[in-house]
């Protein structure tokens, strides 16, 4: 088996369809890396990656938005291609196993709100389990 681990950012919106009863989610994600060039430049390289996700439970659809940060996992597809300039070219695809949500858009509006929403919850979660008789447990 092989497996391809991506972390990155969605370069758009995902589309949904339905196949034979089955909800198939594509998406691509953006994968970029810093290093430095043998003349010591710094050099931005992204790879993309068209991604299916084929599950019966499309309720993350709604959350995959351009620009949403996630992990996903699966089977990795080349793809050799022809361009319109006649040169040779590949893509690189993956049926999606597993998938998560790390984070919001780039720009921090979705992130911070559901960090803070977060660690109010928390808060008033470990507030309730306080307040509670320790010879109350419910079990």
């Amino acid at each position: 088996m092989i497996k391809l681990q991506i972390i990155g950012h969605l370069g758009g919106d995902c589309t949904q369809n339905e196949v034979n009863g089955k909800h198939v989610i594509n998406f691509n994600v953006a994968h970029s890396e810093k290093f430095k060039d043998s003349k010591g430049d710094l050099v931005t390289r992204t790879t993309w990656v068209k991604c299916a996700y084929w599950t019966d439970r499309p309720a993350i659809a709604p959350y995959l938005v351009k620009g949403t940060l996630i992990y996903a996992e699966g089977s990795p597809e080349a793809e050799a291609f022809t361009n319109k300039d006649n040169q040779p070219g590949s893509s690189l695809k993956m049926r999606v196993r597993d998938i998560q949500l790390l984070g919001g858009k780039p720009d921090g509006n979705s992130g911070s709100n559901s960090s803070s929403n977060s660690n109010s919850q928390n808060a008033t979660s470990e507030a309730a389990l306080s307040e509670e008789p320790a010879d109350d447990l419910p079990f």
